[in-house]
C-alpha cells in the first residue's frame, strides 16, 4: 500500500503550559481510508506467544506479560494492523510514522529487510511491554539491530518526564534523541535529527556499531561530527515542496522571531518557543494549513502560491492524535489520547482518558465505504460536504469546533476533578463514562453540523437559478 506522509510535533515538559510531554502526529494514507480505536486488556500468556505480520510475514516471538494499552488500527489488516498511537497502562505514549525519506548509498551498503519489522507492526510488539519511553526506545532499536527493516521511519515515545524521537536509516541502523525539557520538534517526513553525540547516552541512544558502519562505507561527509541527516537523510527537490515547508511553519508559528525559509535544509531539529506550549496548539499545528501565508490553500494567495506547498492538515489525514501525559497523577488518569478521527483542520480532538477500558462503538466500527454509525465516517462526512462549498460553509464549521473545544476542557477539568478522589475499578469505570461521554458529545455535534450542510448546500448547487421574486 502506497502511504503518504505525515508530521509530527514533540513537545518537552518545561516547554509546556502545565508540565505535560507531549507527542502528536497526523497519519495520512488515503482519502479514503477510516481508522478505528480500541482498547488492548491487559494478558498473560500461559504458552509462547509471537506476532506474525499479515502484510510481510514479518514473526517474532513476544513476551508472555502484555501491558493494557489503546491503539489507532486500521479498519483491515490487509496491508498490516498498523495500531500507529496509543497509551498503556504505565503512562508510556507511542506513535509510529510512516517512511521517511533516506539516502540511498546508504540502502545500498545496509540492504532492506523485505520482511523485518515495519511501521505497521512497531506499536503492536512495542508498547505493550515497556514501562518507560526510554524502554520503548531500547526495545524497538533492538528490534531493529537484530531484524532489520524494509523503510526509514520517525517514531514518537514519551512518559510523564521525557520524550524521545527514534529514526531507523533502513536496515539495521537506527538513531535516537531525546527531547530537551524546554524545547519542541516538528518533523515532516525526512530524516530529523542532526548532530549525535555518542558521549551523551542521556540523550542519545544508537545502534551498536553505527558509527563503525558509516565509516567504513565512507558515508560521513564531515571529519568533524556525525550528523545523522545529512548521512542518512535527502535533500531534493521532493522535501522542497513537501517536507521542509511544513517543518518551517510549525517554527514560523512556535518561533517566529527566528527568520528562515519554507526550503531551508537548515532548519533545526531541536527548537525553542517564544511561550510555553498547550495541548490546543499541537492540535492547532496538526490541524494547520500555512494560515497566514500566502501558502495556504484556501487563502487569498495565487493560484501558484496556493498549491506550492503541501500543507499539514489534508484531505488524506486518517486520524490526527496528540498524546498527552500530565504531571503528579497516576497514569489511568494523567495521560489523554487526544483523538480527532478524519481531517484534523475540520474535525474535534475527542479527549479519551488512559485508564479506559472500552472505546465507544462507533470508533470500533467503519470501512472503505461510507457508515454513518462510524466515527471516522461521521467527522469524514463534514470534511466532504465543507470541502464543496469552503468558503461558504467554513464559518460554521468553525464555530462548531470553537465551542466544542471549550465544552471538552470543561468536561476534562471535571472529570479530573471527581478523578482524584477514586481508585481502582471505580476510577477505570468513571474515565471509561467520561470519556464515552464526550465521545458522544462530538458525535452528536458533528451530525448536527453534517445536517446542517447538507441543508445549506441545498442552495449552493451549479444548476441552481436565482430569480427575481418580483418577476
Amino acid at each position: 500500500m502506497n502511504y503518504s506522509a505525515c508530521t509530527s510535533i514533540l513537545i518537552g515538559a518545561k516547554a509546556s503550559l502545565d508540565g505535560s510531554v507531549m507527542i502528536g502526529r497526523n497519519e495520512d494514507a488515503k482519502a479514503a481510508w477510516p481508522k478505528h480505536f480500541v482498547v488492548h486488556p491487559a494478558k498473560t500468556a500461559s504458552e509462547p506467544v509471537s506476532f506474525t505480520s499479515p502484510d510481510n510475514g514479518f514473526t517474532m516471538p513476544l513476551p508472555a506479560q502484555a501491558a493494557k494499552y489503546t491503539a489507532t488500527p486500521e479498519w483491515t489488516t490487509k496491508y498490516g494492523v498498523f495500531e500507529e498511537s496509543g497509551i498503556n497502562e504505565y503512562g508510556v505514549a507511542m506513535s509510529a510514522t510512516e517512511s521517511t525519506y533516506s539516502n540511498e548509498r546508504v540502502l545500498g551498503c545496509d540492504p532492506l529487510v523485505k520482511n523485518g519489522i515495519a511501521e505497521e507492526a512497531m506499536v503492536t510488539v512495542v508498547l505493550p511491554y515497556v514501562h518507560s519511553a526510554r524502554a520503548g526506545v531500547k526495545r524497538l532499536g533492538q528490534l531493529v539491530s537484530h531484524y532489520g527493516t524494509a523503510e526509514s521511519n520517525g517514531i514518537l515515545f514519551a512518559d510523564q518526564r521525557e520524550a524521545w524521537y527514534l529514526e531507523t536509516g533502513a536496515g539495521h541502523y537506527w538513531v535516537a534523541q531525546r527531547i530537551p525539557d524546554n524545547a519542541y520538534a516538528v518533523v515532516a517526513n525526512q530524516m530529523a535529527i542532526q548532530v549525535v553525540d555518542f558521549n551523551d547516552p542521556a540523550n542519545f541512544i544508537t545502534a551498536p556499531h553505527l558509527q563503525e558502519f558509516v565509516a567504513h562505507n565512507h558515508l560521513n561527509p564531515h571529519n568533524d561530527r556525525f550528523n545523522w541527516r545529512e548521512i542518512f537523510g535527502t535533500q531534493d527537490q521532493s522535501d522542497l515542496y513537501y517536507n521542509t515547508p511544513r517543518v518551517w511553519y510549525g517554527q514560523h508559528v512556535f518561533t517566529p522571531q527566528v527568520a528562515a525559509q519554507p526550503q531551508s535544509f537548515d532548519l533545526p531539529f531541536i527548537q525553542y518557543a517564544t511561550k510555553k506550549l498547550g495541548v490546543n496548539d499541537a492540535q492547532d499545528y496538526l490541524s494547520s494549513h500555512y494560515q497566514g501565508t500566502p501558502y495556504d490553500p484556501v487563502g487569498a494567495g495565487s493560484p501558484a502560491d496556493k498549491t506550492r506547498f503541501r500543507p499539514v492538515s489534508l484531505a488524506k489525514t486518517q486520524e490526527s492524535h496528540v498524546l498527552q501525559l500530565r504531571p503528579d497523577l497516576e497514569p489511568a488518569l494523567a495521560g489523554i489520547h487526544w483523538l480527532a478521527m478524519g481531517v484534523g483542520a475540520q474535525s474535534v480532538y475527542i479527549p479519551f482518558y488512559a485508564g479506559i477500558t472500552q472505546t465507544p462503538a462507533a470508533y470500533r466500527l467503519g470501512t472503505a465505504t461510507y457508515s454513518p454509525d462510524s466515527a471516522y465516517w461521521v467527522y469524514k462526512l463534514v470534511s466532504v460536504l465543507n470541502d464543496a462549498h469552503y468558503h461558504a460553509t467554513q464559518a460554521l464549521v468553525s464555530d462548531t469546533q470553537k465551542q466544542l473545544r471549550i465544552d471538552l476542557r470543561q468536561l476534562v477539568q471535571t472529570t479530573d476533578a471527581v478523578a482524584q478522589k477514586l481508585t481502582g475499578l471505580e476510577l477505570a469505570t468513571y474515565l471509561t463514562t467520561q470519556s464515552t461521554k464526550a465521545a458522544e458529545l462530538g458525535l452528536s455535534r458533528y451530525r448536527q453540523l453534517a445536517a446542517q450542510l447538507i441543508t445549506q448546500a441545498t442552495d449552493l448547487g451549479p444548476l441552481n437559478y436565482h430569480q427575481d421574486l418580483n418577476l
